[in-house]
């Protein structure tokens, strides 16, 4: 491969997944190979959860590594208990080692063996992984290229290339279908793509498949089912705005999804689809706050994820400084079905969205509905109920920055604009149910830790904040005036939207939950 400084990140995967951890030796010929400092090479590894660093003199880790996931979706089934018991039984043989949310919430809890997610996990399920080499997970069974093709996939995207079908219509009907971004912002989907209009060339394509909001798996859904949906759109939104590079930003935890889309794509180039567009595959590592835009651009560029300042915005200049339109997964599994079936259609079906769902539930999973659907009927209509011995509480409408909203809100629509004059947003739809044998306080904990946890620090209010946020809501009796100052001092001033969303399920605990907080 060519030595190019934005695949720093992609050697550093190559040396960790050859010898499981990157020695200073390692850093030192590495940065020796690709001529930078040693410094640049140690302050990008270091910023990635997934790169396990052993200094001169330390003991080299364990060979095989057990992540339990401490998310909040694992940690209401019983993931503390998993991991003080996996400890104890296994902790001699492997690194045990607590993790955030993997995109497994639907069958929590979840441990990670190697690179293999166990669903579902016990203390035998993981023992019988590790003595098994059960290790490498397989891949999904999803539709071939033969199939999608078969069913009309990519006949927009010929229409496109011939003359058929004008990328300004395809515009146009995607502001009628009112098609959003599904990452979390919900930005009209047809406005950021006319923003590359007139802009200079090349221009490029980033998809953002780093989905780290605990709760949300969707799209993940997307990929183990219809990868080619999502490549479809992919290709048809580079072919409307003209531009040369496709970069695929795929969060680390889906190693399977990772071996599909290298194979997929590869089809998909041989039939000449991508007719001289590069699609360009790239892997996180672990870090959250590279599924905000600017952090995943500086991630692409093999650089730590700092999100950056605005302006200059990613239109203007993006990856590698040319202009750039950045689109959420589900997003483009919609622009396929859209541009093949047509905005009323997309209209007719309710604006579907796919949600998240995970907690208390007896059917946890990926549900395609209407965006008016409210979390009552995906309990009742699409979740089989709430689970056994469970009487409905609490949720989360957009994952760990979208608020908790109480049972008693179970009829509000859970779409876009809506959830705003409750203090919680939608997001990217991961709902997460509680019960009554749920406390708040955990809750909100749980989330705060996360965002501790997360922040990349570039930023005070968030950095600082969140630790102090911990802090205050570790407390036996919470001070509400502090917290009050310091929420409002991390909303006003953190940089991007990690700092400024963090004090929302604290907001939401004192406006909704007063009584079991004091």
């Amino acid at each position: 491969m060519p030595r190019n400084r934005d695949l720093l990140i992609e050697f550093l995967h190559l040396i960790q997944d050859g010898y499981g951890h990157l020695s200073a030796r390692h850093l030192a010929a590495l940065a020796q190979e690709m001529k930078l400092s040693q410094a640049e090479i140690y302050e990008t590894a270091s910023f990635y959860h997934h790169f396990d660093i052993v200094k001169e003199g330390e003991t080299e880790p364990a060979e095989i590594t057990v992540r339990v996931c401490d998310g909040i979706a694992c940690e209401m089934a019983g993931a503390k208990r998993l991991y003080s018991e996996l400890s104890d039984e296994i902790g001699t043989t492997a690194r045990v080692v607590k993790v955030p949310c993997v995109g497994g919430c639907f069958a929590a809890p979840v441990a990670v063996v190697g690179k293999k997610q166990v669903h579902e996990a016990d203390v035998s399920t993981v023992a019988k992984a590790l003595s098994d080499g059960d290790t490498t997970p397989g891949l999904p069974d999803a539709e071939p290229l033969n199939e999608y093709r078969a069913a009309g996939g990519y006949a927009a995207l010929e229409k496109l290339k011939n003359g058929g079908l004008g990328g300004a219509d395809l515009i146009d009907e995607l502001e009628a279908a009112d098609l959003r971004g599904m990452g979390g912002a919900g930005f009209p989907t047809a406005r950021k793509w006319r923003f590359l209009e007139g802009t200079a060339k090349p221009r490029v394509l980033a998809v953002n498949a780093d989905e780290g909001e605990p709760g949300t798996f969707k799209d993940r859904y997307c990929f183990e089912t219809e990868p080619h949906k999502v490549l479809d759109g992919a290709l048809i939104a580079a072919t409307v705005i003209e531009a040369e590079d496709i970069y695929i930003y795929l969060r680390d935890e889906y190693p399977h999804i990772h071996a599909l889309l290298e194979r997929e794509i590869e089809a998909v180039t041989k039939e000449g689809l991508a007719d001289g567009v590069r699609i360009h595959l790239r892997r996180g590592a672990g870090a959250y706050i590279c599924g905000e835009e600017s952090g995943m651009l500086e991630s692409i560029e093999g650089k730590r994820g700092l999100p950056r300042n605005r302006p200059p915005y990613p239109a203007q200049s993006g990856l590698f400084g040319r202009p750039t339109l950045i689109n959420n997964v589900e997003t483009l599994y919609w622009v396929a079905d859209i541009a093949r079936n047509g905005s009323q259609w997309y209209l007719d079906e309710g604006r579907p969205h796919l949600f998240s769902v995970s907690g208390r539930v007896k059917r946890p999973g990926v549900v395609k509905a209407p965006s008016g659907v409210t979390v009552r009927q995906l309990i009742d209509e699409h979740c089989g109920g709430m689970a056994e011995g469970h009487m409905f509480k609490a949720y989360l409408p957009g994952g760990a920055s979208g608020g908790i909203l109480p049972a008693s809100k179970d009829d509000l629509p859970l779409d876009f604009g809506v959830l705003e004059e409750f203090g919680c947003f939608v997001g990217s739809a991961a709902v997460v149910i509680f019960s009554e044998q749920d406390q708040i306080r955990d809750v909100v904990l749980n989330l705060l830790r996360f965002f501790a946890d997360e922040s990349c620090g570039q930023c005070t209010p968030c950095r600082v904040g969140c630790e102090k946020m911990v802090k205050l809501l570790e407390q036996d009796r919470w001070d509400q005036p502090l917290m009050d100052d310091l929420s409002l001092a991390m909303r006003e001033a953190s940089i991007c939207g990690l700092g400024q969303a963090a004090p929302n399920p604290v907001q939401s605990a004192f406006r909704f939950f007063e009584g079991e907080i004091e």
